[in-house]
Formats: C-alpha cells, structure tokens, sequence
C-alpha cells in the first residue's frame, strides 16, 4: 500500500491499491439524489478524483480545479468523498460545479476498498486521483502522499489526454 499522511501523521489506508495497467474494478457510489452509481455506468475516459471532504479548502480546490478541466478534456469527471449526499448537492449547488459529477461512499466504502483509500482512522477516503481509459484499464494512479496537499493536476490532465 501507498505511505499516506495526513495532517502530518502516518495513516493506514484499507482496501485494495491500483496501479497503471489494472483492471480498474467497479464499485457502488450514491449520487445526490441517494441512487446507487457505479462506474461501469460511464463510458469512455474517466478521471476520479478523491477528496476527504469537500467542505476543506484543498478539496474544494481539487473539485473545482477538475470541474474546469472537464469542460476542456474528452472524460468524464468522477469526484468522490465520503460526504453525505445532502451535503455535496449543497456544495455543488454553491460552487457551481457544472462539469464534473460528484458522489457519496459514505455508505459502505465500496469504492473507498476498491482502490485502497479509506483512511482507517478518519474514515475518510484518501486524496488521490485515477485516469481510467474506455476500455477500463486504469493507466494514471496517484495516491498524494499528504492528505493536505493537492494532486498533481498537470500529470493527471496529461493522463485524461493520452487515454483513449
């Protein structure tokens, strides 16, 4: 498994780990309406990207940063945390967040131990994003190593491009 801080303190991430040229494995998600999502849902180039909360300064950068990518880039933008529902639509709704579709692990971490990203001692899902390909092989993988700084956007973006 990756090596994760946050806050500056070693984390323990559970779940599963995924790396460039994996299967990348599905999983169940709620959207803000409470329905069940899952990635097999999406077709052609998606980008996940994973924030512990969306109501933190990073997160709602990292969200907002992608939401403008989206508009630019042939994919889909995920954006997953374990926030109530309730709470994304309201965030969504303030921010204006347009492109991108965020949605909840919040009920049973199903994408959180798919990809290996639930912190255990938060029960937050660690910062990280993932570049899937329309044929479902996962080719970008970044697991930021503190959970309080931002992802490498340029390198993710670059993924988004080069995917097919």
């Amino acid at each position: 498994m990756p090596e994760v801080t946050f806050i500056g303190n070693p984390v323990t991430l559970a779940g599963n780990a995924v790396k460039p040229g994996d299967k990348a494995p599905d999983f169940t998600v709620l959207d803000q309406e409470l329905s069940e999502v899952k990635l097999s849902d999406f077709t052609g180039v998606r980008v996940i990207s994973v924030v512990p909360s969306v109501d933190t300064g990073v997160c709602a950068a990292q969200t907002k940063r992608f939401n403008e990518e989206a508009a630019l880039e042939n994919a889909t933008i995920l954006t997953i945390s374990v926030d109530l529902p309730f709470a994304q639509k309201r965030w969504a709704e303030e921010n204006g967040l347009t492109q991108a579709k965020i949605f909840s692990d919040h009920r049973d971490l199903s994408f959180g131990e798919a990809y290996g990203v639930i912190m255990k001692e938060f029960r937050l899902l660690a910062r990280s994003v993932f570049v899937i390909d329309s044929n479902g092989q996962v080719t970008y993988a970044e697991y930021v190593s503190e959970g309080t700084n931002h992802p490498n956007y340029e390198a993710a973006i670059e993924a988004a491009k080069k995917a097919r």
